[in-house]
């Protein structure tokens, strides 16, 4: 297709090669792969395809950036961080029409993604100035304790495509406060606004070395070396579970911190005593974000059998008429999938669960002859072995199940190996703090579809992971305790 003035402008605006040592290079032998537009299925454009040489020499200009950056002071580090995130805040437009092109999402979506990723280096300015230990008399009276916090060194970051820069500066932001130097490397789909992101942290003064960037075709071969090298100390990763518990089975070589954000099954609680139409407006937000492509989606909606007809119609309503198409267009509520395998294993999962004798009450099918669209989905009656209750859809599917009493609910909400987020909705505050205990995963939200904050630490249980980001809690993952004991 033939791109208007201003999409290609944008695309011609980012650079296509690695950023290593504070440059932008080619890959070694000029290798390169395609990004793209995943509303039409053609190529954006192609960029530098790394291999196991330029990964080093990545890692190569962290470990020389590190002893240097670590000594800068932290009102600096701090005011690097503010000056990069009114860069974001001042470029959101565009920032937004380059997500869009490369990931899909709408551009009211993208641009909220942009704001939303820049407040973590808002957040993260602030926090790099309160980095502190304790000072204490040891409990016998004959000396002194002494704690102080220091960066754990260099770090591989390795991002996800459905956030491409909110999960980017949510990792990127706690390392540069935290005075520690970085590899990051992007998912294959979406390099592009990666690239951005690295464009303005130098325009805000980010010296040589600390952030380099490089995008590969195959990650994980050009990503071990790095892993299992001894002057790496941090792995942050977020992804698929089965990737996650290989990366950190290569970790354990050099005993790495880790800090792994994983996959989700989110249940949505909708218990007899909730505001139902409020219920329905959290079920479009924790459902529909991204096209339902978030580890936070809500992915199995529990409903009291006395109010699931009602939450049902409702929410089918709301689904059916949502806009499908291409997320730069006007009116668009619902861009693409971001790939044809997305696309498929959707499709799958839906004919999984109508073979299981779910009913589809509105959606079920594809969209369009061209690009990765599915139609928002709502099926009831999904049985309980169905695929799409056991694993994370990552698409605009909600399937509705029922339950009778809070502890079959709760059995319900906790049935899976997953343990990222959970929702639940009530008017009643002794149920909704009994629930909040008893769900088994690492964030609630109550009465809201939407947990995700910069001030607050985002993480998971079970095989949804470890570690937390954001918060005051999102940097301490990039620093070590070290204890000073002094005689008297």
């Amino acid at each position: 297709m033939t791109r208007d003035v201003q999409e290609q402008k944008v695309l011609d605006g980012v650079p296509q090669g690695l950023f290593i040592a504070g440059e932008w290079r080619d890959a070694t032998g000029g290798r390169t792969f395609e990004v793209e537009d995943p509303a039409t299925g053609e190529a954006l454009t192609t960029v530098a395809d790394a291999g196991t040489a330029d990964a080093v020499a990545a890692l190569d200009a962290a470990a020389a950036a590190q002893a240097g950056w670590a000594a800068t002071p932290p009102r600096e580090r701090g005011e690097i961080l503010r000056r990069a995130y009114q860069g974001l805040v001042d470029r959101a437009d565009e920032l937004a029409l380059l997500m869009t092109l490369e990931m899909g999402k709408p551009l009211a979506q993208s641009k909220g993604e942009v704001l939303y990723g820049a407040e973590f280096l808002r957040w993260f300015s602030e926090e790099a100035v309160r980095i502190d230990g304790r000072y204490s008399r040891e409990p016998a009276g004959s000396g002194r304790l002494m704690t102080m916090k220091q960066p754990v060194g260099p770090c591989l970051l390795i991002t996800p495509w459905n956030f491409p820069i909110a999960m980017g500066t949510r990792k990127i932001g706690p390392a540069i406060a935290a005075g520690c130097t970085m590899v990051v490397k992007p998912a294959t789909q979406t390099p592009l606004s990666m690239y951005a992101l690295a464009q303005i942290l130098v325009e805000a003064g980010l010296p040589d070395g600390v952030l380099n960037v490089i995008t590969s075709s195959h990650t994980g071969a050009v990503m071990e070396p790095l892993i299992r090298d001894s002057r790496l100390r941090k792995l942050s990763f977020t992804g698929s579970t089965p990737i996650g518990k290989r990366l950190v089975e290569q970790s354990a070589e050099q005993l790495l911190r880790v800090s792994m954000e994983l996959g989700g099954n989110a249940p949505f609680l909708v218990f007899e005593d909730a505001d139902v139409p409020a219920a329905v407006e959290g079920a479009m937000l924790a459902k529909m974000r991204n096209m339902g492509e978030a580890c936070t989606a809500a992915n199995r909606f529990l409903v009291h059998e006395s109010v699931a007809a009602e939450f049902t119609a409702g929410l089918a309503a709301r689904m059916g008429a949502l806009t499908v198409g291409r997320g730069t267009e006007d009116g668009v509520d619902v861009g693409p999938l971001v790939d044809g395998p997305s696309q498929a294993k959707v499709g799958e999962m839906v004919q999984n669960a109508v073979d299981g004798g779910a009913t589809v009450l509105t959606g079920g099918a594809t969209v369009g002859n061209q690009g990765y669209f599915y139609a928002p989905t709502v099926l009831s009656g999904v049985a309980a072995d169905a695929m799409m209750l056991n694993d994370e859809i990552f698409g605009p599917v909600a399937p509705v199940t029922t339950f009778g009493s809070d502890d079959e609910a709760l059995a319900m909400a906790n049935s899976t190996q997953y343990g990222l987020v959970a929702y639940a909705f009530t008017r009643d505050l002794s149920r909704a703090m009994k629930v909040a205990e008893g769900l088994e995963t690492g964030m609630v939200g109550l009465n809201q579809g939407i947990v995700s904050n910069p001030a607050a630490p985002f993480g998971g249980v079970k095989q949804s992971g470890f570690g937390r980001e954001g918060g005051a809690e999102g940097i301490e993952e990039f620093l070590e305790t070290k204890y000073v004991g002094i005689a008297l």
